[in-house]
């Protein structure tokens, strides 16, 4: 009895041990390469956004989650969305009621670009939820909604969408008028993208370039790249730049001790 008992424990253990982690963290030259796969963790995923503006590390605790990073962007002065956000299918932030983007010519003439730039969505397709990173005015699939989404940009793959939402301003001769989010500089990056594989599943890569290894836009976009993604883009990046799992507890802030920058919106996974 005792030995079907012992034999019994160790087939069980070994299940556990053996069964796939949802999420994988490597960290390799100052870089987190986060790999989220399976079903099941798909519903346990939402975008959110705070009222005023928290720190990753706020949100994390705040909402009780298993990860959270940054995302969308924002304006400090008035604490208000320049990217939409969408959870359980509701806009829950607006660039629109922006005031700021709507009171500034530059960013007026160019609203139709900086409105429709790229966003990660988690669609409902009669009742399973796939990933798709589209543009914001992309139409889903027939059968489809939006359940959860948020903005950001550029598109890096499989194209870089630096001009068409208005990342960078350029005159006729091509020289760069004006730069967003330091695309073309060395910073901090929060990137995620998707890979298809065999059979269809789909995994989400979430890299943390952080203060230690900066990057521009098109290295993020090599990055991304070099794993073989089928399609990724860019969060808000620099001093927003957030991760926190586990005992990992990423900020990209360059005084030392600080929490974090504070933000608006962020991906939570939420604990089972």
């Amino acid at each position: 009895m005792k030995k079907l008992l012992l034999l019994l424990l160790i087939i069980f253990t070994a299940g556990k041990v053996c069964a796939a982690s949802p999420i994988n963290v490597d960290y390799n030259d100052g870089i987190y390469h986060i790999v989220i796969s399976g079903e099941k963790i798909k519903k346990q995923i939402q975008f959110i956004s705070s009222s005023s503006l928290i720190t990753n590390r706020e949100a994390h605790f705040k909402n009780n989650s298993l990860l959270t990073i940054n995302t969308g962007f924002f304006d400090p002065q008035n604490q208000k969305t320049i990217s939409y956000i969408i959870n359980d299918g509701q806009t829950i932030e607006d660039p629109i009621f922006n005031e700021n983007i709507m009171s500034n010519a530059v960013l007026r003439q160019n609203m139709k670009k900086i409105l429709n730039r790229t966003e990660f969505r988690i669609l409902d397709c009669d009742s399973k939820l796939r990933y798709e990173i589209a543009q914001h005015d992309s139409k889903v699939d027939f059968l489809c909604s939006v359940q959860h989404s948020a903005q950001g940009g550029p598109q890096l793959l499989p194209n870089l969408r630096l001009e068409e939402e208005f990342f960078i301003l350029k005159d006729k001769d091509g020289n760069v008028l004006r730069e967003s989010a330091s695309v073309l500089h060395k910073t901090a990056r929060t990137l995620i993208g998707l890979k298809t594989l065999e059979g269809g599943e789909q995994e989400i890569h979430i890299f943390i370039v952080t203060n230690e290894h900066p990057m521009d836009i098109y290295e993020s976009r090599d990055l991304c790249a070099s794993y073989g993604l089928d399609s990724a883009m860019a969060f808000d990046g620099g001093s927003s730049t957030s991760l926190n799992y586990k005992d990992i507890n990423v900020v990209s802030t360059q005084e030392k001790g600080d929490t974090g920058r504070a933000l608006k919106s962020f991906m939570i996974i939420k604990k089972k």
